[in-house]
């Protein structure tokens, strides 16, 4: 089981950045930023405080078609769903708890990223019933890279430490 779980053969690609400088501020999208070490993505609000499993926020970019018709609307604008990283490719819940680069930035999975009430603001009526299952996933940023739209987004080998 551990192989099967192990083994995402898809490479995946960022098809979008995003980033809150404050609580409530919209997202502001980027071509580029840098995904800091212990702390998340530069200039986001997240990155203020080191530690923590919320340092960066995932979502699957193939989900935006699903929450457009969920919606009844013609398209979905990724900032509106309030995440740094939208990708396309890989399945994101195949990398809730592993270890995976995007570009050269080792991420760590910390589990889904559950929606929020700020859903239902966002998207309309039903906007959170809509969302969940669909929220992504967190990471934590092990080793900070620049990051830039078009990175692949892949699997990091799996390491076994002594002793296991």
């Amino acid at each position: 089981m551990v192989d099967l779980i192990a083994h995402v053969p898809q490479v995946g690609r960022l098809d979008w950045i995003g980033v809150r400088p404050e609580r409530a501020a919209t997202v502001v999208r980027l071509d580029s930023a840098t995904l800091l070490e212990g702390r998340g993505l530069e200039g986001d609000r997240a990155s203020r405080r080191a530690g923590g499993k919320r340092q960066v926020s995932l979502f699957q970019a193939e989900h935006l078609e699903v929450l457009a018709r969920l919606m009844r609307r013609a398209a979905i604008d990724p900032a509106l769903l309030r995440r740094n990283l939208v990708v396309s490719g890989v399945n994101l819940r195949a990398l809730a708890r592993a270890r995976f680069r995007v570009g050269e930035a080792l991420l760590e999975g910390t589990g889904e990223c559950h929606p929020c009430s700020k859903m239902e603001e966002a998207l309309g009526d039903g906007g959170y019933a809509a969302m969940r299952g669909h929220g992504g996933i967190l990471a934590r940023v092990l080793e900070g890279a620049p990051i830039t739209v078009g990175d692949e987004v892949r699997i990091a080998p799996f390491e076994v430490g002594p002793g296991v």
